[in-house]
C-alpha cells in the first residue's frame, strides 16, 4: 500500500481525473474506487488519505457515503477530501468529515454531467469545457501541493439546510427518473453501459441494454454510450454529452489505479 491513497467516487470522470492530478502532484498514490464497496478498507498505514467524490443532488452519492463508513483510517493520518460540483458543493463534505474528521477540504467546479438538469457547460465560472479542464488541472496542483505541506483548513466544511433538504428527497428523485429511461433501436448490445453502472442496475438481454431502477444517477450509461442510444427525455436528446476528456472506462471501472 502506498503511503498516499485517494478514495474516489466518479461518474463521468472529472472526479477520478482530479484525483489523479492530485496524486501527481504528491508523488504517486493509490486510487481506490468507492463506485461499489471498496477492495480495500484498511489504510491505517496511509500517512495520507484523500477523498475526492461529485455532489448529487445537494450532497455526496449515498453509495459513497455507506463505503466510506466500511473505512479503517490511522488517527494519525492527515485526511483531506475534495467535493466537485458545477455550482454548489450541498452536503457532501459536512456528512464525510462526520464519519472521517477531515484535516483539509476543498470544493471545487467542473463542467456539468446531469444533462437533464443542465447542459454540460453549466458551470460556476462559466467558463468552456477546455477551459473548465485547465482550470481543474491547475487546481490539483494547488491542492496537492496543500496537502504535502498538511495545509489545515480553519472550519470544518458548513451543510446549507436547503442543500440538505434536497438531498433528503434525491432519492425519491432518482426513482421517478429510472422510469423514464429509454433505449432506441441505436443500441448495438456492446454492454459499455452494463459495464459502467455502479449498481449492476443493466442488463444486455437479447443484443439489448435493458435499464433497471436501481439507480445512482451517475448518468454514466448515458454519457459514455458510443451509439447514444439511451435517453432520459427529449432534453437529453438534445442536448451535448460529456465525459471528461481525459479518463477512460477502463479507468473508471478499475477497483485501484496506481499512480
Amino acid at each position: 500500500m502506498h503511503e498516499n491513497v485517494i478514495f474516489c467516487w466518479s461518474g463521468t470522470g472529472n472526479c477520478l481525473d482530479m484525483a489523479k492530478n492530485i496524486a501527481k502532484g504528491m508523488g504517486g498514490a493509490d486510487i481506490i474506487s468507492l463506485r461499489k464497496a471498496p477492495t480495500v478498507t484498511d489504510v491505517r498505514s496511509a500517512k495520507r488519505v484523500g477523498f475526492v467524490f461529485p455532489c448529487h443532488g445537494g450532497g455526496a452519492p449515498v453509495d459513497f457515503l455507506e463505503h466510506a463508513k466500511m473505512l479503517q483510517v490511522d488517527k494519525g493520518s492527515y485526511v483531506f477530501a475534495v467535493s466537485q460540483s458545477a455550482s454548489y458543493p450541498g452536503t457532501g463534505l459536512a456528512e464525510l468529515n462526520k464519519i472521517i474528521p477531515l484535516s483539509y477540504w476543498k470544493a471545487v467546479t467542473h463542467q456539468c454531467t446531469c444533462i437533464w438538469l443542465f447542459p454540460h457547460y453549466m458551470q460556476v465560472p462559466p467558463i468552456g469545457a477546455k477551459a473548465a479542464q485547465k482550470r481543474s488541472e491547475h487546481l490539483a496542483k494547488k491542492i496537492a501541493k496543500d496537502v504535502m505541506a498538511q495545509k489545515l483548513s480553519k472550519k470544518d466544511p458548513g451543510a446549507f439546510f436547503l442543500n440538505a433538504a434536497e438531498n433528503a428527497g434525491w432519492p425519491m428523485i432518482l426513482k421517478l427518473k429510472a422510469k423514464k429511461f429509454k433505449v432506441s433501436d441505436k443500441c448495438v448490445g456492446c454492454g459499455q453501459c452494463a459495464k459502467i453502472c455502479p449498481r449492476g442496475n443493466i442488463e444486455i438481454k437479447n443484443g439489448k441494454a435493458h435499464i433497471g431502477q436501481n439507480c445512482i444517477g451517475c448518468l454514466g450509461c448515458l454519457q459514455y454510450c458510443p451509439q447514444k442510444a439511451i435517453s432520459l427525455g427529449r432534453i437529453t436528446d438534445k442536448r451535448e454529452h460529456y465525459v471528461n476528456p481525459k479518463i477512460t472506462v477502463a479507468e473508471l471501472t478499475q477497483d485501484v489505479l496506481h499512480v
